[in-house]
């Protein structure tokens, strides 16, 4: 179980590292806001491995909810995300 744990945490890095380096060369919005708040949750991991709950739940909350969703709602606003309506049926 320890050889697990220790796997995990030399993982969860580079996924972080990966994670941020995807989401600044991703080309598709939506996707990168996906894969923002999948860097986000495994930063709430790693707060938690680091015995910071406290940190882990704003990261979760703030990170991959609110900022999320405000960048769901901004793209939205300004037609960068499609809403699925295609003119043609209108």
């Amino acid at each position: 179980m320890n050889d697990l744990m220790q796997i995990i945490e030399y993982a969860l890095p580079i996924f972080l590292v990966i994670c941020a380096v995807t989401v600044s060369l991703t080309k598709n919005i939506l996707t990168s806001i996906i894969i923002f708040m999948a860097y986000s949750l495994v930063m709430s991991v790693i707060w938690i491995l680091l015995q910071s709950p406290d940190l882990a739940i704003t990261e979760a909350a703030v990170g991959a909810g609110v900022t999320s969703v405000l960048f769901f709602v901004a793209f939205k606003k300004i037609r960068l995300i499609d809403d699925g309506d295609d003119d043609e049926e209108k």
